[in-house]
């Protein structure tokens, strides 16, 4: 296998403005490094160094500019002959753990990813006439200098300035959240390369090439080291409600659309056990009310989840939260495509985990066999 060949290393670029290769001293003294990427609650990285005195009575890692708060990181992996990127993000926080033993003090650096730099100020604005998907793109726009690319899928409602003006009193960053709540969209930043991101606003997707597969119980094949499943039947909710034809002023009820979580993953999917009533959608227009009880249904978690560990050197390859992978050798149920929902990459010398959640909305595996 040429990832086994070659190795896998890591790269660590630091600085501000521009980030650039971490010192020397910096990567001599690595002890590990996490890098997170969540659906919901965002990425994020931890870095943990190693502290030591020289002549001078301060620890001299403290003194270098590339590790202040605020400082860009970009973080990835050579596996193979391939860089890929991990995170790019920004340092928010320094701990530091100080020892009686020599050798022993921490440094810890925590950061999120550079979706941060639009949480940073809240803003009152107003965007007459335009719908959604053109806010969120002059948003995303302004921050360019940080790499992000945008990536926006369009939506349908247009506000006429005689019916509402859409209105900010938030950040950036919640706006583009609730943006993203009411058209049953989500927004996220990952990255498409050392120092450049993607800056996503849409459907959750579920389309597009399967990952490597994750394997269990097929000999060599296997590269998965732990896995188990929950199915929680309460997790699935459908939506109802109403809203008032403004002519005849006729209350209509919202028609049941298909959800957003398409193509389907699984051939049983479970049934939503809990029904909500939408409670707000009375003055809004028909586009609208559709939008609200997508939203609410998309929210909703999957009832289906797996967690486990993979083996990388076997593995071979980085895998990518919000985007499908097969799994194979658990059984018919439990066999066939998920959603990733959360990686937790560790990284210490000599070692590289990866930590996983998948989910689906049910059981059952549609294709005899996925992706090797």
């Amino acid at each position: 296998m040429l990832t086994s060949l070659l190795g896998i290393r890591l790269i660590l670029w630091m600085g501000s403005p521009v980030p650039r290769p971490a010192p020397y001293e910096v990567m001599s003294s690595l002890l590990q490094v996490e890098v997170t990427n969540n659906i919901e609650t965002g990425d994020g990285f931890q870095i943990t160094l190693s502290l030591g005195k020289g002549k001078d009575p301060d620890y001299g890692l403290l003194k270098s500019s590339a590790l202040e708060p605020f400082s860009q990181v970009v973080i990835g992996v050579i596996m193979g002959a391939m860089p890929q990127a991990l995170i790019n993000g920004v340092i928010t926080h320094r701990q530091i753990a100080p020892s009686n033993e020599p050798g022993s003090s921490t440094l810890t650096l925590t950061g999120k990813d550079v979706s941060l730099m639009l949480d940073l100020e809240e803003k009152n604005e107003m965007y007459e006439n335009q719908p959604d998907f053109l806010i969120a793109t002059g948003v995303i726009a302004k921050y360019a200098k940080y790499g992000l690319i945008p990536s926006v899928t369009p939506t349908t409602d247009v506000p006429l300035v005689v019916q509402r003006v859409p209105r900010q009193n938030e950040t950036d960053l919640k706006l583009l959240q609730k943006l993203a709540r009411r058209n049953g969209f989500i927004f996220y930043v990952e990255p498409a390369t050392m120092g450049v991101s993607t800056a996503y606003f849409g459907p959750e997707s579920r389309v597009g090439l399967p990952q490597p597969a994750l394997t269990m119980n097929m000999g060599s094949a296997t590269n998965v080291t732990d896995l188990h499943f929950s199915n929680d039947s309460l997790a699935p909710v459908a939506a109802s409600g109403n809203f008032v034809e403004p002519v005849t002023k006729m209350r209509i009820p919202i028609p049941q659309l298909p959800s957003l979580k398409i193509p389907p993953l699984a051939t049983s999917s479970a049934p939503p056990r809990r029904r909500v009533l939408m409670r707000n959608t009375a003055n809004q227009n028909p586009a609208q009310a559709a939008a609200s009880a997508l939203s609410t249904s998309a929210r909703a978690p999957d009832p289906v989840t797996g967690e486990g560990e993979l083996d990388s050197v076997l593995y071979g390859s980085v895998l990518r939260a919000r985007k499908l992978v097969g799994l194979r050798g658990a059984g018919v149920s439990y066999d066939g495509n998920y959603y990733v929902k959360n990686v937790k990459h560790i990284i210490t010398i000599g070692s590289y985990k990866q930590q996983f959640s998948l989910s689906r909305e049910g059981t059952g595996t549609l294709l005899p066999v996925v992706r090797p």
